[in-house]
């Protein structure tokens, strides 16, 4: 039987990854970098990446990595959640490695992995696992073309271009136009990439790259939602019983209890969803038992973050509302996730054709 609990190594892990971000992803730190043209925290990524060695676990050891599975980069990935932490960790870490990975290319794979440098999958962030993506046009051994909606290009050093024969292409940053967009998460920040005559390396047959890469990207996001929607509970109820209404603690009020009580119930739940994702990953499984693993977590992930944060601001009343307070932070990144690598119901239909119970 499948055991989804954390097991001594990943609260370890945790542990560890909470105190750097406490230390060095304070709240107003992060707002502060909203204002900016550089939303990425490129030291706080050299300190998890250089520092930790987070970068690489995907990543086998004799390939330069920590040789560890999905369930480690699940719990990275809560912690980054509970911070809105403006690292590409997903992009490059797990979607990109994961590309990588079912390529083969061992030199970049290595150079990812150290931290050294960042690579993003040139497909739009919207994609759902499985579904059409743009590719680029191959003339005269150059690429040509438009991508839009392409999740951390502006911190990538490497881009991975799928095109029109059927291959991926790493393409160095500089060589492509990187136009960054305005996001509603600031935290991941979206851009299109212009390629006019840009050179690139074969790296293997895009399609499946593609596939294993978005279902990876997919699966493990409901781990950062998890995060979201746990912090925007923590700290909801935190302040309930601090703020005090007629002399006693507003989180005494029985009408607020029960709807922190059904919230806490949907966390539950979605743990399970979440590790369970996880684990089926990081079980090597490719075929269906994993496609239903991912779109169950993110059938139920994303009502459930952005509830968490909605509740958040509602419940944090006027000083939720304020700039300077974080929950927006939670609340936007929880919305942009709903519809990263498919929609919920773009997974529940995914889920009902795997599990043969389409509506009628």
């Amino acid at each position: 039987m499948t055991d989804l609990l954390y097991t001594e190594e990943e609260d370890a892990l945790r542990s560890a990854v909470r105190d750097l971000l406490r230390d060095h992803c304070d709240p107003a730190g992060v707002i502060a970098r909203t204002e900016t043209d550089t939303p990425h925290d490129l030291a706080l990524w050299k300190s998890l990446t250089e520092g930790m060695g987070l970068a690489g676990l995907l990543v086998p050891e004799e390939l330069g990595g920590q040789g560890a599975t999905h369930r480690e980069a699940a719990v990275v990935l809560e912690e980054l959640g509970r911070a809105v932490a403006p690292v590409p960790y997903l992009s490059s870490a797990v979607v990109a490695t994961e590309a990588l990975l079912e390529c083969g290319d061992e030199q970049l794979l290595g150079e990812l992995a150290s931290g050294r440098r960042i690579g993003a999958l040139a497909v739009g962030l919207h994609l759902a696992p499985g579904a059409a993506f743009t590719a680029v046009r191959v003339m005269d051994g150059l690429l040509h073309g438009e991508l839009t909606g392409i999740a951390d290009a502006t911190a990538a050093d490497v881009l991975l271009v799928p095109a029109d024969d059927g291959g991926l292409y790493a393409v160095e940053a500089d060589a492509a136009e990187i136009t960054r967009r305005t996001s509603f998460d600031l935290t991941r920040p979206v851009a299109t990439v212009r390629l006019d005559g840009a050179a690139g390396r074969r790296l293997g047959e895009a399609e499946p790259a593609v596939r294993r890469a978005l279902r990876a990207g997919a699966g493990l996001l409901a781990s950062e939602q998890l995060g979201v929607a746990d912090w925007a509970l923590t700290e909801t109820v935190r302040y309930l019983k601090e703020r005090k209404q007629f002399n006693r603690p507003v989180g005494g009020f029985q009408a607020l209890k029960h709807r922190l009580a059904q919230l806490w119930l949907e966390l539950v739940n979605l743990r399970a969803a979440a590790r369970n994702a996880a684990d089926t990953l990081a079980n090597g499984d490719s075929g269906d038992e994993a496609a239903v693993a991912v779109a169950v977590a993110q059938a139920y992930a994303a009502p459930v973050a952005v509830r968490a944060a909605e509740e958040a601001l509602q419940l944090h009343a006027g000083i939720g509302m304020t700039w300077e307070h974080p929950v927006h932070l939670y609340l936007k990144r929880a919305k942009a996730d709903s519809i990263a690598y498919g929609t919920a119901g773009a997974h529940r239909a995914a889920l009902a054709e795997l599990v043969d119970l389409q509506a009628p």
